[in-house]
Formats: structure tokens, sequence, C-alpha cells
């Protein structure tokens, strides 16, 4: 007897995404997934919109929160685990607005999901700079690292949280006494790629953690350098 192929649900904090990867993002995503959930985290601009028009006759849990709660990422990211629970998922895929995996993922993602042994798989995730080159230097070398972004969701394992205010990670901190595994397909990282938004983000770190409490000061002030090293990007 054949097996049907196990669900993938895709997760997604999204927030003012109009104009930047949202769009771009969820068409490429849509092929592999079977269904959606998204927290819309305060917009105040036409990201539902966005979201609804790219995955149209895709089921989609949307939730909308009135007040952001970026501030307080632990808050936002159990919301975002909570919703996703109650559509009962196989497997989630949590990624952001701005994270695009290269072209092979599409053909790959099957046989991830489809064996037995692993339930979490980590990818390298790079920085990009500019929209075909990405940054390399002792302050932006997160390609170097595998991060957990593919989840086999086990009802009988009890995840635990890190509980810190930012930087509590997108999915339970335990999750790596599960069986995992690291993949070599990349994962593009386009929210540094446009200086309005480095811009941006540089003025938000400095006033949300302005003593690097959570993050490395010299990495928030190494955003602003004007001759970053930069790699083109091969597919």
């Amino acid at each position: 007897m054949g097996h049907s192929k196990p669900r993938l649900t895709l997760s997604m904090i999204v927030r003012n995404e109009s104009g930047r990867y949202l769009k771009q993002a969820l068409k490429q995503h849509r092929p592999f997934i079977d269904n959606a959930v998204i927290i819309d985290d305060g917009s105040t601009d036409d990201t539902i919109d966005i979201c609804l028009e790219a995955l149209k006759d895709l089921p989609v849990q949307l939730v909308r929160n009135t007040t952001s709660k970026f501030n307080n990422e632990i808050s936002l990211r159990k919301q975002q685990w909570e919703e996703t629970l109650l559509t009962k998922p196989e497997w989630i895929l949590n990624l952001d607005a701005d994270e695009l995996f290269e072209a092979q993922f599409m053909d790959e993602v099957g046989s991830l999901i489809e064996q037995e042994e692993v339930d979490l798989y980590s990818f390298r995730l790079y920085d990009f700079w500019s929209s075909t080159s990405y940054r390399e230097d002792h302050y932006w070398q997160a390609h170097h690292y595998y991060r957990p972004f593919l989840l086999r969701y086990k009802p009988d394992f009890e995840y635990k949280w890190l509980e810190t205010a930012q930087h509590c990670g997108r999915y339970p901190d335990n999750i790596y006494s599960l069986p995992n595994q690291i993949s070599a397909l990349r994962l593009k990282h386009m929210g540094w790629a446009n200086p309005k938004d480095r811009l941006e983000k540089y003025n938000r770190y400095i006033r949300l953690d302005p003593e690097g409490k959570f993050g490395w000061l010299e990495q928030y002030k190494s955003i602003l350098d004007e001759h970053p090293t930069l790699v083109d990007w091969v597919e």
C-alpha cells in the first residue's frame, strides 16, 4: 500500500512586509507546503492581503495581533507555536518573511520529511547584503552554523522554551534532544539586503538593546560599515 506524503505546515510571523520579500517568499514556498499559519503582528499596510492572495486556495490560519508583540519576542514566538499546534501539524517549516530557500530545496524537501528516523533538520542561513551577495566577516558569519527550521511535531514530547525577551529562538529550546540532522541546503536571508532596511534594524536594535544584553553591541554597530566584505552567491 502506498502512503500519503506527510503534511508540511508553513509557520510565519509577518509585520509590514509590503514592498519587501513576502510575496516572493510565499510564491516560492507554496508548491511544497500543505497549509500555513501566519501571525500578523500589528501590520498597518496590506501585508494580510499579500498573504491571502499568495496562498489563495490553501488552508491558511491567519491570526491578527492588533498590537505588536515584537518587543517581547518570547510571547510572540510562543503564540506562533501554539497557533501552529492548533492545526495538528505533522512537519513545521518555520520561516521569517524575508527568508528564501535555494531552488534545490523544492526538489529535496519531500525526501527530508518522508523518512522516519529524523525529526529535526538544521540549515545554514546566509545574510544577504545585496540581491546577489552575502556578507562574511568577523561580525557576520551566521552561515558557518546550522539552525533549526524544519521540525516534525511529536505530541508526546515535552517542549521547553528559552525564556528571554529577545533572541529566544523560533522553536522551543530543547528540540535538539530529538533525532536531528544537518542539511546542505541553504537559506537566503534577505532582511539585510537593502540599505534602508539595515538602517531601520540598526535603530531598532540600539533602541531595544542599547547595552547589547541580548545580542552583541559591536555587531549592531557593524551594520553601518560602509565597506563590508561581500561574497557572490552561487546557486
